[in-house]
């Protein structure tokens, strides 16, 4: 059985998501603020962490960012009433694999709870042989979760990792925004949203290092791929 930590002050919250998950199968422990998440998730073994960000004693993405900080590699599904772009964005940069945002119904939450479930297990799958990829001086090592340039290591979210992962899946290939977020997110967000636009940059800033001939294009229109300048 899979075990899940909700952190959520809202009583109703709390009882909406703890009768559907159990319904589901799933063990829900509740914390009611920000300080006892942080406890029992240092103390507890949860394959997922449902994190609001309005919470008492210490708000939802400081929890995140000390959790992330400790090298603890839970899924985290952030939710909040707060929708815009920036905030999904800061969000998902604390170290959030993903949000939700309020109000949501039941089988969305559970359909991203899976995918991070997924995620998580292939992610944490033995490998028996190096998976290395290579564009340009490019170099990504999948087994080790490490990525450089010119021979020097850059240090990259988890979220820019992914996205990079796929571009060097599909190198010279344009990649719509669309299947950047199916692929990198798992779950559709509104195609409203630039979050893809604002990750590619974060990505760019990155590779882009002085002297570095740029790898990441946009095709306008169509989205972004993987190419030498011309």
């Amino acid at each position: 059985m899979k075990k899940i930590l909700l952190v959520e002050d809202d009583v109703n919250v709390c009882s909406f998501i703890n009768r559907g998950l159990t319904e589901e199968g799933f063990n829900v422990s509740i914390a009611m603020d920000g300080q006892t998440g942080l406890q029992m998730v240092r103390q507890g073994n949860y394959d997922i962490l449902i994190l609001d960000i309005m919470l008492p004693t210490i708000n939802g993405l400081e929890v995140c960012r000390q959790v992330r900080a400790e090298q603890k590699d839970i899924p985290i599904l952030m939710l909040t009433a707060l929708g815009s772009t920036e905030n999904v964005v800061i969000g998902l940069d604390t170290g959030a694999d993903d949000y939700l945002v309020k109000p949501f119904k039941l089988i969305e939450l559970l359909a991203r709870i899976r995918t991070l479930l997924r995620r998580s297990e292939t992610f944490g799958a033995p490998v028996k042989d190096e998976t290395v990829y290579r564009f340009s001086d490019l170099e990504l090592n999948d087994e080790r979760k490490t990525v450089s340039r010119a021979g020097k290591e850059l240090s990259l979210t988890s979220t820019e990792y992914r996205l990079l992962l796929l571009f060097m899946k599909n190198p010279m290939k344009v990649l719509s925004r669309k299947e950047m977020l199916d692929e990198v997110w798992g779950i559709n967000f509104d195609i409203g949203t630039n979050v893809v636009d604002v990750y590619v940059n974060y990505l760019r800033k990155k590779l882009d290092v002085i002297g570095a001939e740029k790898l990441i294009h946009t095709v306008i229109g169509m989205g972004y791929v993987l190419k030498e300048s011309e």
